[in-house]
C-alpha cells in the first residue's frame, strides 16, 4: 500500500475540511480500493463514527466511489475536476505547442512536469512516434531524485532550501544506477545547476533514460523541467548529450511564453 496519504494524514492540520482531504488523500493514493478498515487504521486517531460519517459525505459528493465489496476508490467527479484544472492549466497551454515542436524533432516522448515537494507531477506529455513508448500518465508523481525533470527542478532551489529537502528524502533503490545517498545526488544537481541540463541514466526505470532541462516562472512558484525520453536501446547517452541544446531551447521558449503571458500586468 502506498503510503504518500499517511504522511498527508500526519501533516494536514485539523478541521472538517482539513480531515475530508486526508480521506481523499488516503482513498487516492493507495495502490488498490481501501476498506473501510484499512482507513481507519491509516487515519489514526478518527472516532469510527466521524471517520464513517465523513465518508459517506465524499460517497454523495461523487468524490470517492463505494462498490459491492465495500472498498473505497476515487469517484469519477474527481475526474471531472482534474480534467478540467488540466485543460485550463495556463502552463500546459504555453507549454504545448513548444512541446510539440521537440517531439516532430526527435520522434520521442516529451514530458513537462512541476516540482511538488519531494515528487514531480507531470502536467503533460507528447507521445513519440516510435513503435515502443513510454508508460507514463498525465498527474502520476515520480521521485525527484531518479528522474531528469525532477533534478532539472532540483537545479533551481536555493542551496539551503535544496539540502534541506535532500536531506528529508528517504531513498529508493528503483535500479542498480539509482542515487541512494544525499552526497551523490547533491553532486550531480550541483554539476547540473552549472551545465542547465540533466539525464536520467536508467534511475528509476531499468532500461530508460532522457535528458531534461529546468522551466520556471519569473517569481519561482512554479519549478519543473521538459524532457526527452525514450528505451536505452534507442536512445544513447551521445545522442542524449545532442539533444540537450534543443531541450534546453524548448525550455527557454516556454519560459518566454510565460514571462509574457503571466507577467505583471502594466
Amino acid at each position: 500500500m502506498n503510503s504518500n496519504g499517511d504522511g498527508a494524514a500526519q501533516a494536514r492540520e485539523t478541521g472538517t475540511l482539513g480531515k475530508l482531504m486526508v480521506l481523499l488523500d488516503l482513498v487516492t493514493h493507495a495502490d488498490a480500493p481501501l476498506r473501510f478498515t484499512d482507513i481507519l487504521a491509516l487515519a489514526a486517531g478518527q472516532p469510527r463514527g466521524t471517520l464513517h460519517r465523513q465518508l459517506s459525505h465524499l460517497v454523495e459528493e461523487e468524490l470517492l466511489e463505494l462498490d459491492g465489496d465495500g472498498r473505497y476508490a476515487p469517484g469519477l467527479r474527481l475526474l471531472d475536476f482534474a480534467a478540467r484544472s488540466w485543460a485550463r492549466n495556463e502552463f500546459r497551454l504555453i507549454a504545448e505547442p513548444h512541446l510539440r515542436d521537440l517531439q516532430q524533432a526527435t520522434g520521442e516522448t516529451v514530458h513537462l512536469g512541476v516540482l511538488r515537494g519531494q515528487s514531480i507531477i507531470y502536467l503533460d506529455k507528447v507521445e513519440g512516434r516510435q513503435p515502443v513508448r513510454m508508460y507514463s500518465q498525465i498527474g502520476n508523481a515520480s521521485p525527484c531524485y531518479c528522474t531528469g525533470v525532477g533534478k532539472a527542478a532540483l537545479s533551481l532551489l536555493p542551496a539551503e532550501s535544496l539540502v534541506d529537502l535532500i536531506a528529508g528524502l528517504s531513498f529508493t533503490s528503483f535500479t542498480a544506477s539509482t542515487h541512494v545517498s544525499a552526497e551523490t545526488l547533491l553532486a550531480e544537481i550541483r554539476e547540473i545547476a552549472d551545465q542547465g541540463y540533466a539525464f536520467d541514466r536508467e534511475e528509476h526505470e531499468a532500461g530508460i533514460r532522457c535528458v531534461a532541462a529546468p522551466v520556471w516562472s519569473e517569481d519561482r512558484t512554479f519549478m519543473g523541467g521538459i524532457s526527452i525520453t525514450g528505451p536505452a536501446y534507442r536512445l544513447s547517452m551521445e545522442l542524449l548529450h545532442q539533444w540537450a541544446v534543443p531541450v534546453q531551447l524548448a525550455a527557454v521558449r516556454i519560459m518566454e511564453g510565460m514571462r509574457v503571458r503571466l507577467g505583471p500586468r502594466r
